[in-house]
């Protein structure tokens, strides 16, 4: 029996690890959006209860009361909701995705709860329907990993940004898209970024660059 319990303690940490990396090969090699199905499975209670907790990542975002902010890629809408209530009634928070279903579903949430400060829509990092200069602020998060050409997003978000706008991810290190925030930060700072602040560790992490 003890070496049973043995085998199992061993073999699944390793099953873990392993399905884990094939993933990630995977995804190294084919980059595609996630699909609208698994958004529910990524939205975990344990996740925005003990990891990242909607209202703190808001904040920990840089988001202010005002602000018009842009989200990339806002799954479940969970942490774009805590985004609106953060920018409050004098701000606004525009939620984008490629994928239609989520964009639907997302709708529903924000009819269903009464949301007049929040819009979402289906849009193509690679041409933003927005003109130059309008957001405060863009972010996204575990997104950036699922984008294929990723400097022609970031001249993109670029464009859109204001003089002073700020440019965030964050990181979660489970994801299979999970980049190293080194080689995040040389990525992005090579397309007219500067970075501003680093929070977090090598798990969980939150980069927020500056448009320069």
């Amino acid at each position: 029996m003890s070496e049973w319990i043995f085998a199992v303690c061993c073999g699944v940490p390793l099953a873990i690890i392993a399905l884990h990396t094939t993933v990630r090969l995977a995804r190294h090699f084919s980059k595609f959006p996630i699909p609208q199905a698994l958004t529910q499975l990524i939205d975990h209670p344990l996740r925005r209860k003990f990891i990242q907790p909607p209202d703190k990542t808001a904040i920990r975002h840089g988001i202010r009361p005002g602000m018009c902010v842009l989200e990339v890629g806002p799954g479940t809408g969970t942490y774009t909701l805590a985004a609106a209530r953060r920018v409050g009634p004098e701000g606004k928070v525009v939620a984008i995705d490629i994928e239609p279903k989520i964009i639907e579903r997302l709708n529903r949430r924000i009819r269903a709860e009464g949301v007049v400060n929040l819009e979402a829509r289906v849009a193509d990092v690679y041409d933003l329907p927005f003109d130059d200069g309008i957001f405060d602020l863009i972010f996204m998060i575990t997104v950036i990993g699922e984008i294929p050409d990723v400097p022609r997003a970031l001249a993109e978000f670029h464009r859109v940004l204001k003089p002073d706008g700020r440019l965030v991810f964050s990181e979660l290190f489970p994801d299979p898209d999970y980049p190293l925030a080194n080689a995040l930060t040389r990525r992005v700072e090579s397309e007219g970024f500067r970075l501003k602040e680093k929070i977090g560790n090598f798990f969980y992490y939150t980069l927020i660059f500056k448009k320069t």
